[in-house]
C-alpha cells in the first residue's frame, strides 16, 4: 500500500517531487522511492505489506524502458505470476508489484482485465514516451490528476498535487453542486477547479501531451444476467457462502498480521466467520462505541461475535470530540466530505493502526446483498404507485402537512414525507431523491444568485445511467446499481481509503470484490430480500455460525449521534461556522435560509443534521484550503 505521485511534461524538479511525497507519507511511512527521467518524474511512499524486503518502488523493467509506481494490492498475483512464468517471464522478487509490471510488459494496457484487487498505478513507457494510468473497478484506491498544455501531474491525494507549482486552487462550482446534493464530490471531478479524479474502472494514456481515457469495466448489463443454476434455496445459500468466503480468502494474502473492523453488524460478522472457517490463527477485532449514547452503540453485538469466534477483541469509546476530529477528516480528504461516519471510521482505524497494518471491513455488504431499508422502500413505493391517484391524494397531502420538510435527517417522519413527495415521479428519480441532502428545489432556495448562476447541472446523470442497466425486471436491482455506481465508490470507499490511510492502515473490503458483485447481480432481488427482510439470503447463508442476535437484529448504520451532538457538544462549532455575517461574506448561501435551518435544528423544532453538517464541513474546508492561501474565489 502506497502513496504515488509524479508528472510528465515540463516543470518541477526533485525538490517538488520530494515535497509531494512528504505530503503522502501517512500513506506509506516505511519507504520512499523516486525516479526522474527527463520529462517524467515518478515517486512513491510505501506501506510494506507483501515482500517486505524486495518490493521497493519505483520498479523498472530489466531493459530500463518501463517504470511503475503502484498503490494497492493484487490479490491474484500468485496465479498471474504463474501465468506469466509460463509465457517466459522471469521474476527477481516475490512482490505483486513486479507481477503487475511484468503483466504490463506482456499485455500492455489490457493487463487491467486480469487484475483482481484494489489498485491505482502509473507506468512510464520511456520507449514510446507515454504515461499509462489505471484505477481499480470499484474505485477503492484514489488517483487524482491535473492536465494542461501537455503537462500532466498525478497523485493519490489532492494535497500532493497542490504542491506542484503549475497547479492552482479555486472552487469548482459543478463539484460544489454535487457535494451539496449528496455530501461528496462526483466521479471525474474534485472540489478544485482543474483537478480531476480518474473514475473507477478507467485507464488513461498520455501521449504527445494529449490524454485519452478508456473505461474497461462496467457492472454487467441486466439483459445478460441470468439467475444462478440453483435448484433450491439451500443450494443458493451454499453458493453465496462459498463466493463470500472466496472473496475473504484472497484478501488474507499478507506478510504481516491482519485484523477486522467489527461493528457488530451482519457484514463484518460474516467476515470474521469466514476467517475462522479459513483457519486464520491469531484474529484481532476492533470496535468503536459511543459511551452513554446507547442508541448508536453496537458494542454488545460486537462482543457477542468476538466471543463466538474467540477473537482478540479491542474497543474504543468515541466521546463527542467531533469538532477536533473534523479537522483531521478534512486534512485527509482535501475536499469537503459530509458523511459523518468518517469520524467513527477514523477512530476505529486509529485503534487498529496501533496494533496492525492490515484490516478487513464489511463495507459493500449492504449494496451487494440488500441491506438498506430504502430497498424495501422501493418495493412499497412500487405498490403505492399502483394505487389510483385519487386514493393516494389524501394520505400524501396529510403526510406533507403533518410531517414538515426535514430533509437531511434520517428519522421516520422524514422518510415518510420523502416517500409521499416522490410518489408521482419516475422510480429512479424517486430513489435518488431519498438519498439527497439537498434536492434541486432546496438548492435553488439555498444558493445566492451569484452561485445559483453556476448551478443547474444534472447531478443525477450517473445515477440514471446505472439504473438503465437493471435486470430481473426489478426496480430494486436498479437501486442496487445506483448505489454500486455512486454511493459505494464515491462516499464509502473514499471514506474507507482516506480514514484508514490517515493512520497508515490498509483496509480490505471483501464485499467489494468485483467477482462477488458480478455474481450478486445474477441473484434475483426477491431472493436477497426473501420475506421482505433485509439481507435475508446473506443471513441465511451464515445463520448456522453467527450468534442468533446478529442474525435477528435490525439494520443500524455506522453513525455518530450527529443530530444530538449538533445541538449540544458541537453547537459552538455550528454557530461559528454558520454565523450569519460569515455566510453573508462568503456569498454562496442565502443568509435567511441558513439561519432558518440552524435555528430550527438547534431549537429541536425540526431535524436538519445532515444538511447542517454539509454546510459546516464546506466552511471548514474553505478556511483550510482557500482562505489560508488567499485563493477564495468562484471560478
Amino acid at each position: 500500500m502506497c502513496g504515488i505521485a509524479g508528472w510528465v511534461g515540463a516543470g518541477g524538479g526533485r525538490e517538488v517531487l520530494d515535497a509531494m511525497l512528504r505530503a503522502l507519507e501517512h500513506r506509506g511511512p516505511d519507504d520512499t522511492g523516486r525516479s526522474l527521467d527527463g520529462e517524467a518524474a515518478l515517486g512513491m511512499t510505501r506501506l510494506s505489506i507483501i515482500d517486505l524486503v524486495t518490493g521497493q518502488q519505483p520498479m523498472t523493467s530489466a531493459d530500463g524502458m518501463a517504470t511503475l509506481v503502484f498503490n494497492g494490492e493484487i490479490y491474484n498475483f500468485r496465479d498471474l505470476r504463474g501465468e506469466l512464468q509460463a509465457r517466459g517471464r522471469r521474476f527477481a522478487t516475490r512482490s505483486d508489484t513486479e507481477v503487475l509490471l511484468r503483466a504490463w510488459e506482456e499485455y500492455g494496457e489490457a493487463c487491467v482485465d486480469r487484475l483482481r484487487g484494489m489498485f491505482a498505478f502509473a507506468v512510464w513507457d520511456a520507449r514510446r514516451r507515454r504515461l499509462f494510468l489505471a484505477r481499480d473497478r470499484l474505485g477503492k484506491k484514489p488517483l487524482y490528476y491535473w492536465h494542461r498544455d501537455g503537462l500532466l501531474v498525478f497523485a493519490s491525494e489532492p494535497k500532493a498535487l497542490l504542491l506542484h507549482p503549475a497547479v492552482g486552487r479555486a472552487l469548482d462550482p459543478a463539484a460544489l453542486e454535487h457535494y451539496a446534493a449528496f455530501g461528496y464530490t462526483p466521479a471525474g471531478r474534485s472540489i478544485f477547479e482543474g483537478i480531476a479524479k480518474l473514475p473507477p474502472g478507467h485507464t488513461a494514456t498520455l501521449a504527445g501531451g494529449a490524454l485519452a481515457l478508456r473505461r474497461y469495466w462496467v457492472l454487467p448489463a441486466g439483459a445478460a444476467v441470468r439467475a444462478p443454476a440453483a435448484s433450491s434455496w439451500d443450494e443458493l445459500r451454499r453458493r453465496v457462502r462459498a463466493e463470500v468466503r472466496d472473496a475473504v480468502r484472497v484478501r488474507l494474502e499478507a506478510d504481516v498480521p491482519l485484523g477486522v473492523f467489527l461493528s457488530g453488524g451482519v457484514d463484518s460478522s460474516v467476515i470474521v466467520a469466514c476467517m475462522r472457517e479459513l483457519n486464520v490463527g491469531r484474529l484481532a477485532t476492533f470496535s468503536v462505541g459511543f459511551g452513554a449514547d446507547l442508541s448508536h452503540d453496537e458494542l454488545p453485538y460486537a462482543r457477542a461475535v468476538a466471543r463466538r469466534f474467540e477473537t482478540e477483541h479491542h474497543e474504543e469509546i468515541l466521546e463527542p470530540k467531533a469538532a477536533d476530529l473534523a479537522a483531521t477528516v478534512l486534512r485527509h480528504f482535501d475536499e469537503p466530505f459530509a458523511d459523518s461516519s468518517a469520524i467513527p471510521t477514523l477512530v476505529v482505524a486509529e485503534a487498529t493502526g496501533r496494533h496492525l497494518k492490515v484490516a478487513l471491513s464489511g463495507i459493500g455488504g449492504d449494496e451487494t446483498f440488500g441491506g438498506y431499508p430504502r430497498y424495501l422502500g422501493v418495493r412499497l413505493s412500487e405498490a403505492w404507485a399502483r394505487v389510483p391517484r385519487v386514493l393516494r391524494a389524501g394520505p400524501e397531502a396529510l403526510a406533507r402537512r403533518l410531517l414538515p420538510d426535514s430533509a437531511g435527517s434520517r428519522n421516520l417522519g422524514d422518510w415518510a414525507r420523502r416517500f409521499a413527495d416522490g410518489a408521482g415521479r419516475p422510480m429512479p428519480e424517486r430513489y435518488v431523491g431519498w438519498t439527497r441532502f439537498f434536492d434541486a428545489g432546496a438548492l435553488a432556495t439555498l444558493a445566492t444568485p451569484a452561485l445559483g448562476r453556476y448551478f443547474g447541472s444534472d447531478v443525477e446523470t450517473a445515477h440514471r445511467a446505472a439504473w438503465a442497466g437493471r435486470g430481473h425486471g426489478d426496480a430494486v436491482d436498479g437501486a442496487w446499481r445506483i448505489d454500486l455506481a455512486s454511493y459505494l465508490p464515491h462516499d464509502l470507499l473514499t471514506m474507507a481509503d482516506r480514514m484508514s490511510m490517515a493512520r497508515s492502515l490498509e483496509l480490505r473490503a471483501p464485499f467489494c470484490d468485483h467477482r462477488l458483485i458480478e455474481f450478486s447481480l445474477t441473484i434475483p432481488p426477491a431472493a436477497k430480500l426473501a420475506g421482505f427482510r433485509l439481507k435475508a439470503l446473506l443471513k441465511a447463508a451464515f445463520a448456522d455460525v453467527l450468534p442468533p442476535e446478529i442474525v435477528r437484529r435490525r439494520k443500524q448504520g455506522f453513525m455518530i449521534p450527529l443530530d444530538r451532538w449538533l445541538r449540544t457538544e458541537l453547537r459552538d462549532l455550528v454557530e461559528d461556522a454558520l454565523a450569519p455575517e460569515l455566510v453573508r461574506s462568503r456569498g454562496l448561501w442565502r443568509v435567511d435560509v441558513v439561519r432558518r435551518l440552524v435555528g430550527e435544528h438547534l431549537a429541536g423544532a425540526r431535524t436538519h443534521g445532515d444538511r447542517i453538517w454539509t454546510l459546516v464541513m464546506l466552511e471548514l474546508w474553505m478556511r483550510a484550503y482557500l482562505d489560508a492561501r488567499g485563493a477564495w474565489r468562484l471560478s
